[in-house]
């Protein structure tokens, strides 16, 4: 698309890479938010459907844990077909606006199906669905934004998303009780009115604009996400192999330090259930006041460098939770953490952007960043609690902190391996 054919908002963020536009921002960040407010209710609700026809916690378990293996398996093929519709021409919004018409249609006919078969072909259908534009949803990002830009605007994407925890628990507490059938309906009419209004500023607009940015003019050889991955592997660097890896290892330790904290509340610091529940606020607080300021902050030291900081400053804040194992103690180390977690949330997917060959496949790298992370939160849980069998929960932050420190050597091989520029 020439130049002059571009909205000033695009053509200024794609361009000038000395600015960033708030609009673009803005609009990107509410498709997003749009697909995870669909997401974080049905991580609340979906449970309590599935109880009234399973006993077994672990089933509704296995259950909601589905989605993830859906991901890993749906997300690098879905965004590698985004890419090749970004280099025809015709952009990512019609996957992302035709995925989230079809998921919504099984997400609101979830309560009213009255027996488990019913209710399982809704949710497979819509966790099928959803994966499926999911990853090109985030890929938006790189679509919008200069390089410059990205873990910037990842900041505020984020932000965002953590939202999205919020007005899940409004449409619980205000909707549920009342009616679970309009509650499951909110969600995807939320979603699927946010996902038009930004289309209507960005994608009618310039549906071309990943595929029209300086760079896009390069032949690409890819003609599989198996090839895209075997690119990877061979990279004689072995530098985005290595962030992969670094992926898979810090989503696990945070999904595992997530998934046991109530436990260990319960079992260290003898607190009740809901009170060590709660143990997690402050942090998530932390995590919202911060990610904006250290996305910010990533842009000038770089991606890999700032998360390098970002898991000592995790490792950190398990060994404070370690020493001082009382509720002050526990809550400090978990606002510690949950800032170094920050600093990889608004950098890992960028990171992973900047180390790919090629424009033309920021969407596969995508879903590459989903089938790390989402294999990791699978595992890290059950790692972490296998260890914590052996030593006692007493020691859980410790263990973790051990665990993190493999991470930390992860991301400081990485590093090194790169350019300071990369870096």
């Amino acid at each position: 698309m020439p130049e002059t054919a571009q909205p000033p908002p695009l053509r200024e963020a794609l361009a000038s890479p000395g600015r960033m536009s708030a609009s673009t921002v803005l609009w990107v960040t509410l498709a997003v938010f749009a697909q995870e407010s669909v997401w974080n209710f049905y991580d609340a609700q979906v449970p309590a459907e599935l109880r009234q026809y399973l006993t077994s916690a672990g089933l509704v378990g296995l259950v909601m844990g589905m989605d993830n293996l859906l991901g890993v398996l749906i997300q690098p093929w879905t965004g590698f077909v985004s890419d090749r519709h970004a280099r025809a021409g015709k952009g990512r919004w019609g996957i992302v606006l035709t995925g989230a018409a079809l998921a919504s249609v099984p997400f609101a006919l979830i309560p009213w199906t009255g027996d488990l078969p019913t209710l399982m072909v809704c949710v497979v259908a819509f966790a099928a669905t959803a994966n499926a534009f999911k990853g090109v949803t985030e890929t938006l990002v790189s679509d919008y934004l200069a390089p410059a830009h990205r873990a910037k605007a990842q900041g505020f994407v984020k932000a965002g998303v953590s939202l999205t925890i919020v007005v899940s628990a409004l449409i619980s507490l205000l909707v549920v009780d009342r009616s679970v059938t309009l509650a499951f309906a909110v969600p995807p009419v939320l979603m699927l009115v946010l996902l038009t209004t930004s289309w209507a500023f960005l994608g009618r607009r310039h549906t071309t604009a990943a595929a029209r940015v300086q760079e896009e003019d390069e032949p690409t050889d890819f003609v599989s996400p198996w090839a895209v991955v075997r690119d990877m592997v061979r990279d004689p660097s072995r530098a985005r192999a290595l962030l992969m890896l670094g992926i898979f290892c810090f989503a696990g330790m945070w999904s595992a330090l997530r998934a046991l904290m109530t436990p260990y509340g319960t079992e260290t610091l003898g607190l009740s259930r809901g009170a060590a529940g709660g143990l997690a606020l402050p942090g998530a607080v932390a995590f919202l006041v911060c990610v904006v300021p250290l996305a910010y902050a990533s842009s000038r030291l770089g991606q890999v460098r700032a998360i390098r900081y970002g898991v000592g400053l995790f490792v950190a804040g398990l060994l404070i939770g370690f020493a001082s194992p009382t509720v002050p103690g526990t809550v400090l180390s978990l606002v510690i953490t949950s800032i170094g977690y920050a600093t990889f949330a608004v950098n890992a997917l960028v990171a992973l952007w900047d180390l790919a060959p090629s424009r033309h496949v920021v969407g596969t790298y995508t879903g590459l960043y989903t089938v790390a992370s989402s294999t990791g939160a699978a595992l890290g849980p059950a790692l972490l609690g296998f260890t914590v069998d052996v030593t006692g929960w007493r020691f859980m932050l410790l263990d973790g902190a051990l665990f993190a420190a493999v991470t930390f050597a992860v991301f400081t091989r990485l590093a090194r391996r790169l350019t300071p520029a990369a870096a």
